[in-house]
C-alpha cells in the first residue's frame, strides 16, 4: 500500500491488517517545509516515532534529494529539507530479523571474505539492510561505506561471500566471478542416491536459456534416511542453479521447500565451502575454505 501526502487519512485506514498483524506497506512523502524524518512519518504512517527511528536505523528509510542520488537516511536528527522525496518502506516481519552474525575469516588488502550464516541476506532489501551481511561488513572497521558485493549466496544457505573493498576492487573481482574464474565448491545433502561414494554426476542442462554445469560427487550415503551427502563444483552460476539442477534430475536438497517438498521443515543443507582463484591483484594463487567439520575457518595461499 502508498500512502502519500495527497493521500492522507487515518491510520487505521492506510495500513492492511491480516489476522491482527500489519501487512508490509510504504510511503512516499515530498516534502513541504524543513522537519525531521521520525515526525514527518510517523504522522504519516501512523506508526510511533520510536518504530520509526527503528527503521531508520535498520535501513527502511531512504531520501532522494533534487540532483543527488536516492540513499538511506539512519540519523532521526537528519534534517529534511523543502522538495525532498522521502520514503518508508515498512515491514514489521523484516525489521524483526535477528539472525545469527558472520565471521570474517580473511581480511586482505582490497577484499575480505566471510562466512555467511543461513538466514542472513548477501545483502538488504527496500525494507531494511540490518539482517544482510553487506551492512554488517560496512560497519566493521577497515571496510566501512567501500564494501561491495562482487557475488551472492542464498539467504538459507551458509557459507563463504567475498566482498570487494573499493569500486576499483569491485570490477576486477566481478570480472573474475563473470569469466568463471573462480572455483566454487559447496557441501549439500540431497534425497536420495545416484550411486555409491566417489561416483560423479555431471548435470548440464541449460537454465534460464544459457549453458549451465553442476558436478556433484557422493561424498557419504545415509541409507537409513534416504539421504546422500555431495560435493558440488560449480561451472557457471545461474540462479538457484545447485537446487534446480539436483531437483530436477530427482534428488532435491534436503530442506529445500522451494525445489523439493514444501511441507519439509529441515533447515536447507547447502554450504559454500570453498573458494579459489587467483589474486587479480597479487597474482598469487589463494583459496579459502571452512574446516571439515563447517566449525572452523581459514585461507591457504
Amino acid at each position: 500500500m502508498a500512502v502519500s501526502a495527497a493521500t492522507a487519512r487515518p491510520a487505521a485506514t492506510r495500513r492492511a491488517v491480516l489476522a491482527n498483524k500489519v501487512a508490509p506497506f510504504f510511503v512516499r512523502l515530498t516534502v513541504a517545509d524543513p522537519v525531521l524524518p521520525p515526525e514527518l512519518l510517523a504522522s504519516a504512517s501512523g506508526l510511533s516515532r520510536t518504530t520509526i527511528k527503528d527503521a531508520m536505523v535498520k535501513g527502511a528509510v531512504w531520501l532522494k534529494r533534487p540532483g543527488a542520488k536516492e540513499q538511506r537516511i539512519r540519523r532521526a536528527g537528519f534534517p529534511l529539507l523543502p522538495g525532498d522525496r522521502i520514503a518508508l518502506y515498512y515491514d514489521p516481519d523484516v525489521l524483526a530479523l535477528n539472525p545469527d552474525q558472520p565471521g570474517c575469516i580473511a581480511m586482505e588488502r582490497q577484499y575480505s571474505v566471510w562466512d555467511k550464516p543461513a538466514g542472513l541476506l548477501s545483502q538488504g532489501s527496500r525494507y531494511g539492510d540490518h539482517c544482510s551481511l553487506l551492512r554488517i561488513a560496512e560497519k566493521t572497521p577497515g571496510i566501512a561505506a567501500s564494501a561491495r558485493l562482487v557475488h551472492r549466496l542464498d539467504r538459507e544457505a551458509r557459507g563463504l561471500v567475498l566482498l570487494a573493498h573499493g569500486r576499483q576492487a569491485a570490477a576486477r573481482l566481478s570480472a573474475m566471478f563473470q569469466s568463471r574464474a573462480v572455483e566454487k565448491r559447496y557441501l549439500a545433502e540431497i534425497h536420495g542416491s545416484f550411486g555409491q561414494p566417489g561416483d560423479t554426476l555431471v548435470c548440464d542442462a541449460p537454465l534460464d536459456g544459457k549453458a549451465s554445469r553442476t558436478i556433484a560427487t557422493i561424498l557419504e550415503v545415509f541409507a537409513e534416511r534416504g539421504t546422500s551427502r555431495v560435493e558440488v563444483l560449480l561451472e557457471s552460476g545461474r540462479y538457484h542453479q545447485i537446487r534446480r539442477h539436483l531437483s530436477g534430475i530427482g534428488h532435491p536438497l534436503v530442506g529445500d521447500r522451494r525445489y523439493g517438498n514444501r511441507r519439509e521443515t529441515a533447515a536447507l543443507q547447502l554450504t559454500a565451502f570453498s573458494l579459489a582463484f587467483t589474486c587479480p591483484f597479487t597474482g598469487r594463487n589463494r583459496r579459502y575454505v571452512l574446516g571439515q567439520d563447517l566449525s572452523a575457518a581459514g585461507s591457504r595461499g
